[in-house]
């Protein structure tokens, strides 16, 4: 009998770690497998960034990649240094709450009061003033059908206060931090509000999945 109970537990903590037994959050497991993929992923948008910017005459030391696929209590904005191959800088990041978003995932549209994000390739435009954050925001560009009505329905880079600097997984971030915007952290904001003022040529923004 004791061989037998042995002999289940085994098979159970077994379970327990294998992929058939793993509890999972969201849309992916955001535990030992997870940080792989969306490292992947992550070099792999980077490469195909370079390539795009250097085509259409971007700028060619950075971009910013936003990657919903995570969840939202871990940082999936990135900075990407193209030089360095590399991140320089990393935020949490809200996604727009319309449509019956949840903190799970979110629902995309490009249509005006929708509230949604809108996945694609966006021009990062000119600096002006936002009532939220830090107060700046940069204006964008949709570049893609998905996101081609951005700048009309007011979708802009900003950051707000209550968003946290540190990951708060496996809490989510609260919805209604973002009507279709993505909005980062105000000290993330900060850095990248320098590095943007030094910089010549537009950068691209990807929000992708």
């Amino acid at each position: 009998m004791k061989k037998i109970m042995r002999i289940t537990l085994f098979v159970l903590v077994v379970l327990l770690f294998s992929g058939t037994g793993l509890i999972v959050y969201g849309k992916c497991s955001d535990t030992t497998v997870a940080p792989l993929v969306i490292s992947e992923r992550l070099n792999k948008k980077a490469s195909e960034a370079r390539a795009y910017s250097i085509s259409k005459g971007f700028n060619t030391n950075y971009c910013m990649l936003v990657d919903f696929g995570i969840h939202s209590g871990k940082k999936r904005f990135f900075i990407w240094d193209f030089k360095g191959d590399s991140i320089k800088y990393s935020s949490l990041c809200a996604h727009g709450y319309g449509r019956d978003s949840t903190h799970d995932k979110p629902v995309y549209s490009n249509v005006e009061g929708s509230y949604c994000s809108s996945l694609g390739k966006y021009k990062v435009g000119v600096r002006s003033y936002s009532k939220w954050g830090i107060n700046v925001h940069y204006k964008l560009h949709g570049l893609e059908p998905t996101n081609n009505n951005a700048f009309k329905r007011y979708i802009v880079l900003h950051s707000y206060t209550p968003v946290p600097v540190r990951e708060i997984y496996p809490a989510h971030l609260p919805l209604g931090m973002s009507q279709g915007c993505p909005v980062i952290c105000n000290d993330v904001m900060k850095q990248l509000d320098a590095l943007l003022k030094t910089e010549k040529k537009p950068l691209l923004l990807w929000i992708y999945e």
